[in-house]
């Protein structure tokens, strides 16, 4: 008789991590990388005891409820806005998300995205790639400097101060910083940054990234009131989440030149996109790439199969977003 518990994989992970919870549990697998709706989840999830989700399967009161054998839904990311986290633990269920692994490797992107963004990359290819390029001119794709500019990062957790290492250290930025709670003052120093209003930092900033959590508070952080309040020169970065920035306020920005450009990683209703931000030359636009790698991926989803093993066994989960009673 087989006693294993029973988990679903939502999408396709690495196949060493399918592998790995092959030992431990009876597993269904969408390696095939199907987009479910809503009810097929639902369905897939009867008679499941746990499931791992990759940041785009809502786990709310009405799946719960269609569930009740589910215990634990360990995410492969390290934002959890796809969890109803007060009805989780109310029906008694575990969650778990994957911090830390991807902290550098997404820090490495945010940079990368700000660079590309101050220096119109995305710009000047397509202006090759279309033949147009016959001549060199002094302001042919001028963009903004980075070095000894001034960054501006709104949520200064992990990534952020990953972020404020690599500007201040690297490219001899000065960092400044605005967050829910001061950071301590070793950690300051460890960043080179100074915490100031977050109406400061969006008027001095040359270069704004946003690394802060989505959540009701945080929705639409960034309007047309806080593009109004940035340099005409200014960048905005956004590798947080969609819904932070207010997408069809910022493509009016763009357009009209009132900030100079933007780098999005993330967007409001992703994978669809503004189809404004589509006409606007002045912006980067990547599909939620930022933690990226192979070696990265592999270690979420090794993460998230480490939390499913840890719970089926006994122990504590690795890393908690709730306390359900159990």
């Amino acid at each position: 008789m087989n006693c294993k518990p029973r988990i679903l994989i939502a999408r396709a992970i690495s196949p060493e991590v399918v592998q790995r919870l092959e030992q431990h549990f009876e597993v269904e697998s969408n390696q095939d990388d199907v987009i479910w709706s809503p009810q097929e989840l639902v369905q897939k999830l009867q008679g499941k005891d746990g499931v791992l989700t990759t940041g785009s399967q809502t786990i709310d009161a009405a799946l719960l409820a269609a569930c009740p054998q589910l215990k634990i839904v360990a995410n492969m990311a390290v934002g959890y806005n796809n969890f109803d986290v007060p009805a989780m633990t109310a029906a008694g269920v575990q969650g778990t998300n994957a911090p830390d692994v991807l902290t550098e490797t997404t820090a490495d992107f945010g940079f990368a995205l700000l660079m590309a963004t101050a220096r119109r990359l995305t710009e000047s290819e397509h202006y090759l790639r279309a033949g147009k390029w016959t001549s060199w001119r002094y302001d042919l794709f001028a963009g903004a400097e980075v070095h000894g500019s001034t960054l501006g990062i709104i949520g200064m957790g992990r990534i952020g101060q990953g972020i404020a290492r690599r500007g201040a250290h690297g490219f001899g930025m000065k960092v400044i910083y605005h967050n829910r709670s001061r950071l301590a003052p070793e950690l300051e120093a460890e960043c080179k940054a100074r915490y100031v209003s977050k109406a400061e930092l969006l008027a001095s900033a040359d270069h704004v990234v946003l690394v802060l959590p989505f959540t009701q508070e945080n929705h639409h952080t960034i309007g047309a009131a806080e593009l109004a309040q940035m340099k005409p020169t200014a960048t905005l970065i956004n590798i947080a989440r969609g819904g932070i920035v207010d997408d069809a306020a910022l493509a009016r920005a763009l357009r009209d030149k009132r900030i100079a450009a933007a780098g999005l990683d993330v967007f409001e209703g992703e994978p669809a996109v503004h189809p404004d931000l589509l006409t606007v030359p002045n912006v980067v636009l990547t599909p939620h790439i930022a933690s990226a790698t192979m070696g990265t991926r592999l270690a979420m989803a090794d993460l998230a199969a480490s939390n499913l093993i840890a719970f089926f066994e006994g122990r504590e989960v690795l890393t908690p977003v709730n306390k359900p009673a159990r």
